[in-house]
């Protein structure tokens, strides 16, 4: 699975921290910024290089950090199949998957802590979707993911 991450100067320090996780487990990952701090970039640029790699298929997950998670989502979800999700704890981060079989975690680095952060997306990379649930329940959430994806194809010319 091929992870990006990026972040603004409001989420950088969470970003590295995510980073420096992901290293320490051995997570194969890449940072597209900020790099540095004193040279930030904005938050619309690094969520539409990470949600235009997902949307072509050159990426499967994105890990996105800007001061509360909402402009880097507002963003990232203007990009056809991002399904972009703004979490805040663990439980959110497994659901966001299981439930939306979301793509992209955004997160806010002034909300989060750095070792909430990464619990937050080891939750995030870690669960599949529909895992866990009944076969009707799976049967439901697959037949909610291609309403989805028919409204996409209606909406995203």
């Amino acid at each position: 699975m091929k992870i990006l991450i990026g972040a603004d100067k409001g989420g950088f320090r969470l970003k590295e921290a995510i980073a420096l996780h992901l290293k320490e487990q051995g997570v194969e990952f890449e940072d597209l910024g900020t790099l540095d701090p004193e040279h930030p970039r904005d938050f619309t640029s690094i969520a539409s290089d990470v949600a235009s790699a997902i949307s072509e298929g050159r990426a499967e997950r994105g890990i996105l950090v800007c001061g509360t998670g909402m402009g880097m989502a507002v963003t990232a979800n203007k990009f056809k199949s991002v399904r972009a999700a703004v979490v805040e704890s663990q439980y959110a981060a497994a659901y966001s998957r299981k439930i939306n079989d979301a793509n992209v975690l955004c997160l806010g680095g002034f909300i989060i802590g750095d070792t909430m952060g990464c619990e937050i997306a080891d939750a995030f990379l870690n669960t599949g979707f529909v895992e866990g649930f009944p076969q009707w329940r799976v049967d439901f959430l697959n037949s909610q993911k291609a309403l989805l994806a028919e409204l996409e194809t209606k909406n995203f010319k």
